[in-house]
Parts: structure tokens; C-alpha cells; sequence
């Protein structure tokens, strides 16, 4: 039995819109599980809000006054086609065709055979130079292409589509069922020729029917210079095109860049790391860098710390959107040698003693680490 949503809310079936909120507000502030925790009160504000949500919504109030029950299992309620009913019950969905013709409104009407195709994407990798400078690269790409031999018609030479006799060219065909409403008369696509309202007797023989085939073609894609990793390039209509000869989709090219074995990239900046001895380093010297398209040289300051970094200005990546390029960074990694010989050993301490730097040996008893670990353990 169909539940009295008017009566829940307390309101008649002649009730405004605005009646029917202002008996919800008022309601929902008595029985809100915030204002009133009693179980039944939790109960009595779940059926307040399905009532709302059935009588504030015009199709589904429609339901409730023809004695239905659109929130029931199935979507409806008792009556002719229910238990005890003369045929099986249909649900809500399908009244909502009957007395609406479906969604869209109206009758559905036959499907296009001719629809717009879909989008393709296709990896393209690149070398950092190809990335920075722009290039124009060769793709191969597998699409489906217009039919040559019927013109995306489908049909062999000579012949053509034919009325689908099943529903008469309409793409649907109707059923009658019984409901609570009486007879109701509902339509679905057709199965004879798929909602198309027309078949073919004489498919294209290259094509099977579908006025397209697969193929291989070779493209060529203009890169433009500065694109990134991860961004995809719009080649228009170059994608699938659609059944019966539609309207091709687009192709998208996705750059995917190669590591490259001296530069890293960031944005539009370039990093690179350079080993230099650490003689250079205290006493200044002077690099040469090549850089993407040139060669640069830079000096190095006497006196240089690990960790330091240059900065090449505009020898980075052109930016993909206006003028001027990144910088290129070059990180510097001050080299310490690990084998001396006794005379490089005799000379570093003595350069040692010449600065006051005390240079302990590890096998010496009473050395510099002796010393320090005294410090830590309090003893003078």
C-alpha cells in the first residue's frame, strides 16, 4: 500500500509548494536527530524527508496522486499490475516513458548511423634537445579511416539501406503492459536493427557495413619548441572517425621526454652537476660548459665551497609561451683526494701548520680525536 505522504507532512493534497516547505521546516526543526534523539523521533525525520523529497518534485508527486508510490521497490505502488494484478507490475522508469516518452521527451525516433568518431592519443619520445628547441617528428598512427569503396555509406555498389520492417523505420517498438495506472504503452529500441529504423541487406564488403575501416597512416607532428614532459600536442580530426563516415575526432600526441645523461630540467631551467679538485677550488679556475646549443665558459672564485652553484642566464629551455629562455645552473661538487703520496702528505701539512690548522694522525696516540673525546668525557 502507497504510503500517505501528504499525511506525513501534514498538509492536503490541494497544498502549494510553499505549504509543503514551510510543513517540512517546521517538522524537520521538532524531529532533527540534533533536537530530539529519540529513536522514534529519528524515524518519524526519515519518513518527513522522504515525504519532502516526493512532494517537492512534480513528477513524483504525479505518481502519489494517481495512487502510486515512486520511492516503493520497483517504483510504484499497489494496483492492477501489482501482487494480485492482472500482469506484471512495471516500474517507475518505465511510466515516466510512457506518459514522457523517456528523457529526452517525446518519442525516441530512430538512431544516426552516422556519429562523430572518437579521440585518439598517441606517446611520442623525445630527446631534451628535440623538447627545447622544437622539432618536427614522424608519427605512425592505427584509426579507423572512411571507407573508401561505399563513402561511409555501408552499402555494396548498387544497393541501399532498407526500412526495418520489424518497427516500420521508427528505431523503436512499443509494448503494452498492464499497471496501476491501466494500460500502459511503453517503446524500446528496436532489436532487429539496433534503434537504427533501417538495415542493411547488402553490406559494403571492405567495410562489413560500418562505412570505415582501420588502417596505418604516417603524420607528421609539428613540435614547438619548449613543450614539457606530460604535454599533449592536438593534431584536429586526425583521431577516428566516427561509424557511417562521421566526422573524425582528434588526435593527441603525448611528449613524453628521454633522461638525459648531463642535464636535469625544471620548468624551463636546466641543472648539471661538475666535479671540480679542490686545488681548483681554493684557487679559482675557469670551466668551459657546453650547454644545449653553445659553449659557455664560467669562472670559478678562488675559495669556491662545496655545494656552490652558478648561474648561466638565458642558456636553459625557451619558453613555450613568449620570448626568452630558462637559466642553466651548474651545481659544483668540490673533489677531496682519497690517496696521497708521502710527499702531497708532507705538503699538506705543511700548508696546514702555515695556516695554524692542526692536522692530527688517526694511529697517534693523544691526537686530535684523543683530545676530543677527553672534551666530551669533562677531563681537561
Amino acid at each position: 500500500m502507497a504510503r500517505d505522504y501528504y499525511g506525513i507532512l501534514g498538509v492536503s493534497r490541494e497544498a502549494s509548494d510553499d505549504e509543503i516547505k514551510r510543513a517540512y521546516r517546521k517538522l524537520a526543526r521538532q524531529f532533527h536527530p540534533d533536537v530530539n534523539p529519540d529513536p522514534e523521533a529519528q524515524e518519524k525525520f526519515k519518513d518527513i524527508n522522504a515525504a519532502y523529497e516526493v512532494l517537492s518534485d512534480d513528477r513524483k508527486r504525479q505518481i502519489v496522486d494517481l495512487g502510486g508510490d515512486p520511492l516503493a521497490p520497483g517504483g510504484g505502488g499497489a494496483g492492477p499490475g501489482g501482487p494480485g494484478g492482472a500482469g506484471p507490475f512495471v516500474g517507475f522508469q518505465d511510466i515516466m516513458d510512457a506518459f514522457f516518452g523517456g528523457a529526452a521527451g517525446g518519442s525516441r525516433g530512430p538512431r544516426p548511423r552516422t556519429r562523430p568518431g572518437a579521440d585518439a592519443i598517441l606517446r611520442l619520445e623525445l630527446d631534451l634537445n628535440e623538447t627545447a628547441f622544437g622539432v618536427e617528428a614522424p608519427i605512425t598512427v592505427d584509426t579507423a579511416v572512411l571507407c573508401t569503396t561505399c563513402s561511409g555509406a555501408g552499402t555494396a555498389a548498387g544497393t541501399h539501406l532498407a526500412t526495418c520492417e520489424a518497427c516500420g523505420g521508427r528505431g523503436e517498438v512499443q509494448s503494452v503492459q498492464r499497471t496501476f495506472l491501466g494500460q500502459v504503452v511503453s517503446a524500446r529500441p528496436c532489436t532487429v536493427c539496433q534503434g537504427y529504423g533501417t538495415t542493411v541487406p547488402h553490406p559494403c564488403p571492405t567495410c562489413a557495413g560500418d562505412g570505415r575501416v582501420r588502417t596505418r597512416r604516417s603524420l607528421t607532428v609539428k613540435i614547438p619548441a619548449g613543450v614539457e614532459d606530460g604535454m599533449r600536442i592536438r593534431l584536429a580530426q586526425q583521431g577516428e572517425v566516427g561509424p557511417g563516415g562521421g566526422t573524425a575526432g582528434d588526435l593527441y600526441v603525448e611528449i613524453h621526454e628521454r633522461p638525459h645523461d648531463v642535464y636535469s630540467r625544471k620548468g624551463d631551467d636546466l641543472h648539471c652537476r661538475v666535479t671540480v679538485p679542490m686545488t681548483a677550488a681554493a684557487l679559482g679556475t675557469r670551466l668551459t660548459i657546453k650547454t644545449l646549443d653553445s659553449e659557455e665558459t664560467v669562472d670559478v672564485k678562488a675559495g669556491t665551497q662545496p655545494g656552490s652553484t652558478l648561474r648561466l642566464r638565458a642558456r636553459g629551455v625557451p619558453h613555450l609561451r613568449g620570448t626568452g629562455r630558462g637559466d642553466l645552473y651548474v651545481h659544483l661538487d668540490v673533489r677531496t683526494p682519497t690517496k696521497l703520496d708521502a710527499d702531497q702528505e708532507r705538503m699538506l701539512r705543511d700548508f696546514a701548520k702555515t695556516r695554524g690548522e692542526e692536522v692530527a694522525e688517526l694511529t697517534k696516540q693523544g691526537g686530535f680525536f684523543s683530545r676530543m673525546r677527553d672534551a666530551f668525557n669533562g677531563h681537561a
